[in-house]
C-alpha cells in the first residue's frame, strides 16, 4: 500500500508499481505489509456485505441471495448496489453532512431528496473508472469527522489536489468495510478474482518449468500423496513434480529454521531468543497492538507477542478471532531452578516463546483458535 496526503490504500496485485509511484507526490511513500484479509470477502461475502446495504437497481424489494452475492458483484449483466448514510464532506467547508448514498457500477450518487433512487433526485459525486478509494487516516482530527471510519475518493487526474477528494464518513467500521470493498468490486470485478486465484495457477505454472533434474535411480521411484486417508500414487507427472518442488522448499525451511534456531540458542539465552523473530513486537501498547492487528487484516489466526505493560517478567500474547481482538498473558513459572513460560497457568510450558508459538501453531490449546498468521511490517 502507499500513503499520500494522509490517505492510504492497497495496491491491487495487477497494478504496477512504477506506474502508481509515477503519480506519486514527493511526500508519499510505499509501506510494504502482509495484508491477510485482501481477498477475504470471497471466503466470507456475508461478513462484507450486511443484508440492509445490498439491494437491486431496478427492482429496490428484490433481494440478492447469499449464494449468489459475489457472482452478482462479478457478473457485468447484474445490477447490485450499496446504499445507506453516510457523512459527506461539503467541498471548500468545514462542515459535514448526511445523505443517503448509492454505489453502482456506474459511479457514487447520492439523493437529493431523502432515499429517493429517482434519476431526477440523484447526484453523480464520484466515477468509480477514474478514481481510487482511500482509507484517511488522521480524518477526525484534520477534517473534523463526525466517526472514526473515514474514508475518501480520490480522482486519479490532479495530482492529489485536497479540492479535488470526496470526503466521506461511515457509522461504523463494517460499513465503510462494505462501501470500499464494494468500490474495488465494481471498478476491477472480475480481475479481483483472477488476481484471488492466481498464485495458485503460479505455483502450478512455476513447478512444471523448474522441476528437479532426476538422476537414473530417482526414474525408478513413484510420487505418493499420504495427504488422504490412504496413500495414493500420482499419475500426472505436472502434479508428481509440483509435490516434489513443495517437499524440498519444506525440507529446506526446515533445516534454516533449525540452523537459525541453533545460532540464536548458543548466542542468546532462551529467556530473549525471541527478539529475532518477525511476531515479536517488544514494548507496544495494547491500542498499538490492535491498530497493528487491523492494519493486516483481521483474519482468525491473525498473532503478535509483545512484552506486558502490566508486568515487564510477562508477555502477552494478542490474537485475532471471529473479527475480534483477545488477549492471552504468558507468565513466566520456575521448576527446579529453570524458568518456563505458559499461558494456562503451567499446565503446558516452554523453554522459550519460539516454542510456545510452535506449539500454538499445530495445537489449538487452550486459544479459540491457532496461531496461523504472523504480524510483521516491513517499511520502505
Amino acid at each position: 500500500k502507499y500513503f499520500q496526503l494522509n490517505h492510504k490504500r492497497c495496491l491491487e496485485d495487477h497494478e504496477l508499481v512504477v506506474q502508481v509511484q509515477a503519480s506519486m507526490n514527493s511526500d508519499s511513500r510505499f509501506l510494504f505489509r502482509k495484508n491477510y484479509a485482501k481477498y477475504e470477502f470471497f471466503r466470507n461475502p456475508l461478513t462484507f456485505f450486511p443484508e440492509h446495504m445490498v439491494a437491486w437497481c431496478q427492482e429496490t424489494s428484490r433481494t440478492i441471495p447469499p449464494s449468489q452475492l459475489l457472482q452478482n458483484f462479478l457478473a457485468t449483466s447484474s445490477c447490485p448496489e450499496i446504499q445507506g448514510y453516510l457523512y459527506v464532506k461539503e467541498v471548500g467547508r468545514k462542515s459535514w453532512k448526511k445523505v443517503y448514498m448509492f454505489l453502482r457500477r456506474s459511479g457514487l450518487y447520492c439523493s437529493t431528496k431523502g432515499t429517493s433512487k429517482e434519476p431526477r433526485h440523484l447526484q453523480l459525486l464520484a466515477d468509480l473508472e477514474d478514481s481510487n478509494i482511500f482509507t484517511v487516516i488522521t480524518g477526525k482530527k484534520q477534517h473534523g469527522a463526525p466517526t472514526d471510519y473515514e474514508f475518501c475518493i480520490k480522482p486519479n487526474k490532479g495530482r492529489g489536489e485536497l479540492k479535488e477528494l470526496r470526503i466521506l464518513c461511515a457509522e461504523d467500521e463494517q460499513g465503510r468495510t462494505c462501501w470500499m470493498t464494494a468500490f474495488r468490486l465494481f471498478k476491477y470485478g472480475i480481475v479481483l478474482y483472477q488476481n484471488y486465484k492466481i498464485p495458485q495457477q503460479r505455483k502450478t505454472l512455476l513447478s512444471h518449468f523448474s522441476a528437479p533434474v532426476r538422476s537414473v535411480s530417482e526414474n525408478s521411484l513413484v510420487a505418493m500423496d499420504f495427504s488422504g486417508r490412504i496413500g495414493r500414487v500420482i499419475d500426472n507427472p505436472v502434479e508428481a513434480q509440483s509435490a516434489a518442488m513443495e517437499e524440498g522448499h519444506a525440507w529446506r525451511f526446515i533445516q534454516y529454521k533449525n540452523i537459525l534456531k541453533y545460532i540464536l540458542n548458543v548466542f542468546f539465552p532462551s529467556a530473549v531468543i525471541h527478539i529475532a523473530q518477525l511476531w515479536f513486537h517488544g514494548r507496544i501498547t495494547r491500542e498499538e497492538s490492535h491498530r497493528i492487528i487491523h492494519q493486516q487484516g483481521q483474519v482468525d489466526g491473525l498473532f503478535l507477542l509483545r512484552v506486558s505493560q502490566s508486568n515487564p517478567k510477562a508477555f502477552v500474547l494478542t490474537l485475532c478471532h471471529h473479527q475480534k481482538i483477545k488477549h492471552f498473558q504468558i507468565l513466566p513459572c520456575e521448576e527446579d531452578g529453570q524458568v518456563f513460560f505458559s499461558l494456562d497457568d503451567g499446565a503446558t510450558k516452554f523453554t522459550d516463546l519460539i516454542q510456545l508459538v510452535e506449539f500454538y501453531q499445530l495445537n489449538r490449546g487452550v486459544l479459540p483458535c491457532k496461531l496461523k498468521h504472523p504480524c510483521t511490517v516491513v517499511a520502505l
